[in-house]
């Protein structure tokens, strides 16, 4: 926790200097990568309650079952869990409820007609702040097949033990 607030106070002596802010990331979905193809990537705005602000703000969110839907013009961020405030009184919010996304037209547009085709998806990589500010990264993504995923972690680690025999080399 102690963390978190010093990357907020880093954030805030940023952008009192007139520097760009600070990107504090909060949640990750690594397994994203691994089961699909990433197109193109969206940086959006959230809406969010205050408790869940919070939350997030002591680092407890998890990305893991998300994904974007598109439902009358407006993006919405679904199965993200932001765990209660242990604070929070009955003004708590609900863990798995549906987020607003904050895209401007032309991106929401453009997202609708490509998830449309076969085979494409929204899912979310990343939930941080960027200054005061709640943002997620989403990405436009097509999943892929086993020997896909198979392919990818045989090319990483080809990439592993090649660096590997390269440091040993230098050492010699």
């Amino acid at each position: 926790m102690s963390r978190m607030k010093n990357a907020e106070r880093a954030a805030r002596s940023a952008a009192a200097k007139g520097d760009r802010p600070v990107k504090t990331v909060v949640a990750r979905n690594k397994k994203a990568r691994h089961d699909y193809h990433i197109d193109d990537t969206y940086e959006a705005g959230i809406s969010l309650t205050g408790t869940e602000v919070k939350s997030l703000r002591a680092g407890r969110a998890s990305l893991v079952d998300g994904f974007v839907l598109i439902d009358r013009g407006e993006a919405w961020l679904e199965g993200v869990h932001i765990a209660e405030y242990a604070e929070g009184t009955w003004t708590n919010h609900a863990p798995r409820r549906k987020r607003k996304l904050l895209l401007h037209r032309a991106e929401i547009d453009k997202l609708a007609g490509k998830i449309g085709e076969k085979g494409y998806t929204i899912i979310p990589l990343e939930l941080y702040f960027l200054g005061s500010h709640a943002k997620v990264e989403i990405a436009l993504a097509r999943g892929k097949k086993e020997w896909d995923k198979r392919q990818t972690l045989r090319e990483k680690q080809d990439m592993r033990e090649a660096h590997r025999a390269m440091r040993t080399r230098e050492l010699v």
